[in-house]
């Protein structure tokens, strides 16, 4: 079984359990589970009305809230529309792109972790969630300016 069928089939058991799968929540969940990336969800939208063409965008944010609400997916916002990672749904740094909106996943594990300590120690606060996202621009869009 491949990295995608098994996160399909564990996002799949997290659902059923709570929500009716509709045809169309099986759908945007595959699709979560094999992309690559940080899909946003007016392109998930896209690639399911082919298949669903009367399934609404409301009907997409819905399942995404639903997945957030279960810790399966991670949501990042961005200035036109939130993007969605549902193979790494923890949290991790994230780099944003300012001019072409890539989105890379740091791999900060122990910087992030002296942060969190340093801030329980320093302040006397319990962190229970927290999302680290660098915005600027990548190499790629730098080498174009020069």
């Amino acid at each position: 079984m491949t990295d995608s069928q098994n996160r399909f089939e564990q996002l799949i058991t997290r659902l059923r359990s709570r929500y009716r799968l509709t045809p169309q929540r099986v759908e945007l969940i595959r699709l979560i589970a094999a992309s690559e990336g940080h899909p946003s969800a007016h392109r998930l939208y896209d690639q399911i009305k082919v298949q669903f063409p009367t399934m609404s965008l409301a009907t997409v944010y819905k399942t995404l809230d639903l997945l957030k609400e279960l810790g399966e997916v991670l949501e990042i916002s961005l200035r036109d529309d939130s993007h969605y990672d549902g193979n790494k749904p923890y949290p991790h740094p994230h780099l944003i792109c300012m001019r072409c909106q890539q989105i890379t996943d740091g791999e900060l594990d122990k910087a992030v972790e002296g942060i969190l300590q340093e801030v329980e120690t320093s302040f006397g606060f319990r962190v229970l969630k927290h999302q680290l996202d660098f915005y600027g621009i990548c190499l790629d869009c730098q080498n174009k300016s020069e």
